[in-house]
């Protein structure tokens, strides 16, 4: 009789278990009560808060969470209570698609903000297009992010293939360079933009006398720097992040290389100041950020984020606080055309693809088909001393 019991309460258990998962991977949406009354809304962000590139995650994170929390008052009004739920995807595809997963399982979050990394962003994606999860990302710029055509997918700055030709055309016909000695971290972004600004170089005239690649993580650059030595380039450029681009650049300078080193928009951190110190100067970066002090609107976030979190904001702050902008317009206009009900993510996937003409506080934002922002610059900036942010140099606009 009791091994009767148990079997049947095994298989009750079981069942209801299978249940409860068939729940989580619906597209529907469970809706819940807030403190406050109104029902949850829950956003969530995915960038390195941990790790080498902490200081741009968190800064995507913290920029998400302040455009949130200016919002909250209106979409109370609505009738909802909007959270944030942050998670540390560490910079990694694995742990980045880990996270998508328990994002999707959690019917309550009806769109993501991130990432940081392209490399992160186009598996973890793959996840959002599966659950109908829309992703609207301050930072990726790997042409393939939202070149699949991933209904979910969408960014508000730049692609490679604009940013690296940008940065060819200044490095060739600005800075006169006609010998460039290559360096890349392996990574979807870093490649990629190494690929794009050694085309356009080549097509510009310019000579590639080296193209190696190095690993995220790694410390010690003497062996490529022996490469660049022996190769007498007038310009060394950099596909990579911070954390290895700063160490590059000191090395360098330490080996004797005065020329220029350019790199792109993962060296746009005032951690490769920390990191590089006096050997960032004659330093170049393109970026698909821009200064975020240049508009009376860059300027009050300023002000409003070190108020909050007594931090100045990096290149990626207020393109977090404009993509979290972006999403909530989207789920704004979804309860709109929804009779003030709490829309699916396939609505709200859908509103925030139909974005047109948004202002935030650094950027312009209209998507077009596949996702990309039309109104989307690319930046040039120059290290004239150890400080950050560095001088602006000029814009290119599409």
């Amino acid at each position: 009789m009791v091994k009767k019991k148990t079997k049947v309460l095994s298989l009750l258990a079981t069942a209801s278990l299978a249940m409860g998962l068939l729940a989580g991977c619906g597209g529907g949406q469970t809706a819940s009560s807030g403190e406050g009354g109104g029902t949850v809304i829950k956003i969530a962000t995915q960038s390195p808060l941990s790790g080498g590139s902490a200081t741009l995650g968190e800064a995507i994170k913290l920029g998400a969470q302040l455009s949130l929390e200016d919002q909250q008052a209106k979409f109370k009004d609505l009738g909802f209570e909007l959270q944030l739920v942050p998670y540390d995807d560490q910079g990694d595809p694995k742990k980045g698609v880990a996270n998508a997963q328990l994002i999707g399982s959690d019917t309550g979050i009806l769109a993501v903000v991130g990432h940081l990394n392209s490399g992160v962003a186009i598996p973890s994606s793959e996840t959002y297009e599966k659950y109908a999860i829309p992703m609207v990302s301050p930072a990726n710029t790997a042409t393939e992010v939202t070149d699949r055509g991933l209904k979910t997918t969408n960014r508000i700055v730049a692609r490679d293939d604009f940013q690296g030709p940008a940065a060819a055309d200044f490095a060739v016909n600005t800075l006169n360079a006609k010998k460039i000695f290559i360096v890349q971290d392996k990574t979807a972004y870093g490649t990629g933009l190494a690929d794009a600004f050694k085309g356009a170089a080549e097509k510009l005239g310019a000579e590639i006398v080296g193209y190696e690649g190095i690993t995220v993580g790694e410390k010690d650059f003497n062996g490529v720097l022996n490469q660049v030595l022996s190769k007498s380039p007038d310009l060394v450029y950099f596909g990579g992040l911070y954390s290895e681009g700063g160490l590059l650049i000191k090395q360098g300078r330490e080996k004797g290389l005065e020329i220029p080193f350019m790199g792109g928009d993962g060296l746009d951190s005032s951690t490769l100041v920390e990191i590089a110190g006096e050997a960032v100067k004659n330093t170049y970066i393109t970026s698909v950020a821009g200064d975020t002090f240049a508009t009376e609107t860059g300027k009050k976030f300023a002000e409003d984020y070190k108020a909050k979190f007594n931090k100045e904001v990096e290149s990626y702050s207020a393109y977090g606080y404009d993509s979290m902008g972006v999403v909530l317009k989207g789920i704004e206009d979804a309860i709109k055309a929804n009779d003030g009900k709490l829309p699916s993510r396939e609505q709200v996937r859908d509103a925030v693809r139909a974005v047109s003409e948004f202002q935030g506080a650094v950027t312009k934002v209209t998507f077009d088909d596949k996702g990309d922002n039309d109104y989307a610059q690319i930046f040039i900036y120059k290290f004239d001393e150890v400080a950050y942010p560095p001088k602006q140099e000029s814009v290119v606009s599409k």
